[in-house]
C-alpha cells in the first residue's frame, strides 16, 4: 500500500491491522502495523542509509525518535546479536515502506519484526517513505506519533492532541536514560603497543567505539554520564573521550562543566557526535537545532587539513555555531580553535580542532557501525596525540 497525505478520517475508517503516522502539522499517513502494536510518540526523522538498519535501531543516539528509513526494502538480512550496537533497540518508533517477508542471510538469527515486537517498538509499514521524507525536509523534523491496535480507537483529534502535547527534542536531556548504570573496563587489545588509559563518558556510546579504542591500545574505562569531575580526576586517565548520544547539547550543562575543567588540566580529548557538540559548548560556543538533521551512512564531509572528501556515517539534529573559515579564540580562554571538517551538503560544522590544547572532535561516527571506513584514521590521530603528549611530558619532566 502506497500512502499519501490525507484529510484526517474518523477512527472507524481505518482498516483492521492498519497503523497511522500522525505529524504535528496534522498530516496523516495510513499504512500497516509493523512490530509491536499500540501507540508511540517521538520526533520523526529520516535516515538515508541503504543498509545498517540493525545498527541504527540499536544506536542510543536515536532515543526519543521515530526513525523513517528512506531505503524501500528493510529487514532482508534479519538481525543477529553480533551487530547489536547496544543492549536494546532505542528508537521510539520505526517507519518503513516494504518490510521483508522472508529473511535471507546466513548470519540471521531472527527476523527484524520479531525484535521490534520483542522490544515493544511500535512501527508502521506500507507508507510512501520518500513522500514523507520530502515533507520532513521541507517542514523540518517534528513531533509525531504512530498509532495501531487499540490506539486506533482514539479519534484523529485525540491522536493529534497527544502528538502536540509531547515535549519536543529541544531542551531535552536524554544522556542519563541511555548511559551505562555503572562503570566498566575494557583492556587494550590487538597488536599495537598500549598507549595508556582513557576515561570514556558514556552519553549513548556504541559497542564498536569501545572496541576500536581498545584495539588502538587504550585501556578503556566507560563511565556513567553523571560521573563528576572529582571522580574522573581520581582515575587520573591519560586521555578523555566523550561519546555520541541523544538529546539537546544545550541541556547537558553538567557534562560541559566537567569537560571544560579537564581541558584546562591539559588532558588529551577526543569527542564524536554529541561529544563534538559538548566540546563546542565547553570552549564557549553555542549550539543550534538543524531543520531536519543529518542521518545516514552517505554524508559527504570535507577535511580542511587535507582537502580530502570523506563519506561519513552521521546521526545528529544539532550543530555547533562556529565560523567555518579562519581561527577563532575560545570565549572560555582555552586558546585558538578552528573548524577542521564541514558538511558539503549544507556547510554545517563537522569537526573542531583546538590549536593550543590537545583536543579535537568530529560530528560524525568514525567507528562506522554501520557505514564507510573513511574516518578510521581519527583513532590513529588520537593515539598519536596521546603518545606525543606523554613523550613531551617525559622529556620536560612535567607529570601534570
Amino acid at each position: 500500500m502506497i500512502s499519501t497525505p490525507v484529510t484526517a478520517p474518523p477512527a472507524s475508517a481505518v482498516p483492521h491491522g492498519a497503523a497511522v503516522l500522525v505529524l504535528e502539522d496534522g498530516t496523516r499517513y495510513t499504512g500497516r502495523a509493523y512490530g509491536a502494536t499500540g501507540q508511540t510518540l517521538g520526533e520523526v526523522v529520516f535516515s538515508t542509509g541503504m543498509t545498517g538498519y540493525q545498527e541504527t535501531l540499536t544506536d542510543p543516539s536515536y532515543a526519543g525518535q521515530i526513525v523513517l528509513m528512506t531505503a524501500p526494502h528493510i529487514g532482508n538480512t534479519g538481525v543477529n546479536d553480533t551487530d547489536m550496537e547496544s543492549r536494546k533497540i532505542w528508537v521510539s518508533g520505526f517507519v518503513v515502506r516494504d518490510p521483508a517477508r522472508r529473511v535471507s542471510n546466513f548470519r540471521a538469527e531472527r527476523s527484524l519484526d520479531e525484535d521490534l515486537a520483542g522490544d515493544g517498538v511500535v512501527g508502521i509499514s506500507g507508507v510512501d517513505t520518500r513522500a514523507i521524507t520530502k515533507h520532513i525536509r521541507s517542514a523540518g523534523a517534528m513531533r509525531a506519533g504512530v498509532f495501531s491496535g487499540d490506539a486506533l480507537e482514539l479519534d484523529a483529534e485525540a491522536q493529534l492532541a497527544l502528538v502536540r502535547d509531547q515535549e519536543g527534542m529541544s531542551g531535552k536531556n536524554l544522556s542519563n536514560e541511555v548511559t551505562t548504570p555503572e562503570r566498566y573496563t575494557v583492556p587494550a587489545t590487538g597488536d599495537v603497543e598500549r598507549v595508556g588509559s582513557i576515561a570514556v563518558l558514556d552519553l549513548g556510546i556504541k559497542r564498536a567505539t569501545v572496541q576500536y579504542l581498545s584495539e588502538h591500545g587504550f585501556d578503556v574505562t566507560v563511565l556513567p554520564a553523571s560521573t563528576s569531575l572529582e571522580e574522573i580526576r581520581e582515575l587520573a586517565p591519560d586521555s578523555l573521550f566523550y561519546s555520541n548520544g541523544p538529546g539537546d547539547p544545550a541541556a547537558s550543562d553538567a557534562q560541559v562543566a566537567v569537560l571544560r575543567e579537564l581541558l584546562r588540566d591539559g588532558i588529551p580529548y577526543f569527542g564524536i557526535c554529541f561529544g563534538n557538540q559538548l566540546l563546542g559548548r565547553a570552549l564557549g560556543f553555542s549550539t543550534y537545532k538543524l531543520p531536519f538533521g543529518h542521518r545516514g551512512i552517505n554524508q559527504p564531509v570535507l577535511d580542511k587539513r587535507t582537502g580530502r572528501v570523506e563519506i561519513t556515517a552521521q546521526n545528529h539534529g544539532f550543530a555547533v555555531d562556529v565560523p567555518i573559515e579562519g581561527e577563532v579564540d575560545s570565549p572560555e580562554g582555552l586558546g585558538r580553535v578552528q573548524v577542521s571538517h564541514y558538511s558539503l551538503n549544507d556547510q554545517v560544522v563537522e569537526g573542531l580542532e583546538c590549536l593550543d590544547i590537545p583536543a579535537f572532535s568530529v560530528q560524525y561516527h568514525p567507528e562506522a557501525a554501520a557505514g564507510p571506513h573513511d574516518a578510521f584514521y581519527l583513532f590513529d590521530r588520537f593515539r598519536s596525540l596521546v603518545k606525543d603528549r606523554a613523550a613531551n611530558q617525559t622529556s620536560t619532566g612535567d607529570a601534570s
